[in-house]
Parts: structure tokens; C-alpha cells; sequence
């Protein structure tokens, strides 16, 4: 990272970003409230540290060891208060740094029926983004895959459905991106771009949905680490784009764990995250558990344990849905489940607030 002095000139700014990008690197710019911060992206190997600590206007040339740099305290400490975290706004909602933020809704778009009255529902439990699956990433090819597996057009039609019950009740939207063909026209309709667990390792659909210029939300993928996940997630600060909001939806389990689980749900990664980055993280317990019965228990865990937010899926009828019917929570169970969660982060808050004074 290059810091600049507090006095440093637009000039003296100018001058370092020519001598990153001279050196065959892109240059990633944040100002802060006092200083500002030049990130080198690229092979770092190819600028002279030396040379650019020598330039006017220049505080500091330094390297940073982790990987996940642009999104890492390493670097933002020097652009915020320690310990800051990030807030990533969609209109009205705030993502991080305060009371969690639910998104709900099914797993699928099934009919425009179906979105519609899952919006009221949703909404009425108490959540505040809208979630529906347009394209589907299934294990089996004989699977429901999703409207979009239809063809453009009905692809196109599933997402004005889904932005119709979203504007009709007031909620932002958010669906899973399956691939770089696709993202403009999502761009379009959608108020977040989600890049799903099997796509975290594909850099140029991270590249190319963080180009959007809208807000992202980056599944851990099943067999990743944390450092992985920061590391990829890196890919979309690159381009500019730091509303990164990571997702923990569970990891593979260890031996028979698979018989009663879906996947592991690493609680431990939300505190870690925190302390790693400045980027909010939330939790998906619908994917991570598999078991309605499970889904209240570990939603309130994972708020217990600092989470920013829930991911849940949610059906007015489980039995009769496409897709994941089994781990999908009524809007009632979903009531009970955000309610709860509010009290765990007053009473988490309160804590915090006691041990701190």
C-alpha cells in the first residue's frame, strides 16, 4: 500500500497512480477522512517500493502480507476508526455494523403468483430483502433448474416478476448470477448480483458482476477457507467495488456428519471475518442445515456470534415446492425466527456496550 501525506496535492496523487500503472499494475484509489491510500493490484513484484516511498506527497510505501488486501484492516486502518466495519447501503437498508438485515423469500421464482404472495409474506414476517432463484445450479441434471433454464425470455419474465413483487412491497431484490452471459440483463432488475457457493472460484464472473457497479453478495464456496473466500472476494474489491457482503452457508462435513446436516455451519468464521476485514458478513442456514428444524436454532447462533444478517428460504407451502422443500422454514416460522434474532442482538449489544464501559 502507498499512504499519501494529509498535505499530499491531486498532483502528488497523479504522480504515484503513473508510476503503478507504468509499471504495468492498476491502481485501486480510497480516500479517507484524512488520508489517502494507493493499493497497487497486480504482481506487486514489478513496482520499485523503494522508488514510489521517494516520490512527493508520499507518507508511506509498504507491503501487505495478506492476500486480501484492499478489503483487509491491515489496510484500512489507515482510512478509518480500528475496528470499523463497513456499512453496505441498498436504498433504505443498511448491510452491516447494526441490526441484522434478513433476506427471505423461496428458493426458486416458481410463478408470478408465487413470488407475489411470498413477497407479502416475507415482508410481513418482518424481512427486509427479497430473495428468488431464477437460475438454479443443481447437482442433478434432472432437476428443476430454475425459469431461466427455459431460455431467455422466460428468464426475463421470471426476474420482472420477481422486481414487480419487490417494488410492490417495498423490498430490494436479490438473485443468484449461474453465469457471464447472463449478467447484464440481471443487472437490469436486480438491486444485489449473488454470486453462489459453486461460483466463488470463477474469477471472471467475480471480475464482470463487481463491473456492474452494484452491490454483491459472495458465497463461501462448501470446500473453501476463509482465507479463500476473502481472497476471491478481492477479485470484486479490484474492480472498484467494495459492497461485498460475504455469506457462510456451511462447509462439508467430516465423515457421517452428511447424515444429519447438509454441510457444517462454521460459526467461527463470522468473528473471524470481522476481525479480518472490514466487509459485513451474514449467514445462510437454509443451505448450511438442510432441516426446517434446524433453521431456527442456528439462525439465532449465528446471530449470537456477530452476524450482520440472515439468508433464509421460505415457501407458503415446503411440501409443494420445486426446489429444497425440505429446508425451507412457513413466513410464521420465519416470524419467530426474526423476532428472536432481534432480541439476541439487543441483548448482544447490551453486552458488548457493559464490557466495554
Amino acid at each position: 500500500m502507498i499512504i499519501m501525506k494529509t498535505d499530499a496535492t491531486e498532483e502528488d496523487i497523479q504522480r504515484v497512480i503513473a508510476e503503478v500503472e507504468g509499471s504495468g499494475l492498476r491502481a485501486a484509489v480510497i480516500h479517507g477522512e484524512y488520508l489517502t491510500v494507493v493499493g497497487p493490484v497486480g504482481d506487486e513484484r514489478l513496482l520499485d517500493f523503494d522508488k514510489v516511498a521517494t516520490l512527493p506527497g508520499v507518507k508511506e510505501a509498504a507491503r501487505v502480507e495478506t492476500p486480501y488486501k484492499l478489503i483487509g484492516r491491515e489496510y484500512a486502518k489507515f482510512l478509518a476508526e480500528p475496528g470499523a466495519h463497513k456499512t453496505v447501503r441498498i436504498g433504505d437498508i443498511h448491510i452491516g455494523n447494526g441490526e441484522p438485515v434478513i433476506i427471505a423469500g423461496p428458493c426458486a421464482v416458481e410463478s408470478r403468483q408465487q413470488i407475489m404472495r411470498m413477497a407479502e409474506e416475507v415482508k410481513k414476517a418482518g424481512a427486509h430483502i427479497l430473495r428468488g432463484g431464477i437460475f438454479k445450479p443443481r447437482s442433478s441434471v434432472h432437476s428443476f433448474q430454475g425459469l431461466g433454464s427455459n431460455g431467455v425470455k422466460d428468464a426475463e419474465e421470471a426476474l420482472s416478476w420477481l422486481k414487480q413483487a419487490g417494488d410492490a412491497f417495498d423490498m430490494p431484490i436479490v438473485t443468484e448470477v449461474r453465469g457471464e452471459s447472463m449478467i447484464e440483463m440481471m443487472a437490469k432488475y436486480v438491486d444485489i448480483m449473488h454470486i453462489g457457493a459453486r461460483n466463488m472460484y470463477d474469477q471472471d464472473l467475480l471480475v464482470q458482476v463487481a463491473q456492474q457497479g452494484k452491490p454483491v453478495l459472495l458465497k463461501r464456496h462448501f470446500g473453501a477457507s476463509i482465507e479463500e473466500m476473502l481472497s476471491f472476494s478481492e477479485y470484486i474489491a479490484a474492480e472498484s467495488n467494495k459492497d461485498i457482503i460475504l455469506c457462510e452457508r456451511g462447509i462439508v462435513p467430516v465423515g457421517k456428519g452428511k447424515s444429519y446436516t447438509r454441510y457444517t455451519l462454521d460459526l467461527a468464521a463470522i468473528p473471524v471475518v470481522h476481525k479480518e476485514t472490514y466487509l459485513p458478513i451474514i449467514v445462510d442456514p437454509s443451505h448450511a442445515t438442510g432441516r426446517r428444524d434446524l433453521i431456527f436454532d442456528m439462525s439465532c447462533a449465528s446471530i449470537s456470534a456477530g452476524a450482520d444478517g440472515l439468508m433464509i428460504e421460505s415457501h407458503y407451502n415446503p411440501a409443494e415446492a420445486l426446489v429444497d422443500g425440505p429446508q425451507m422454514v412457513t413466513p410464521d416460522e420465519l416470524k419467530d425466527i426474526i423476532d428472536a434474532c432481534k432480541t439476541l442482538y439487543r441483548t448482544r449489544k447490551s453486552f458488548s456496550h457493559a464490557t466495554d464501559n
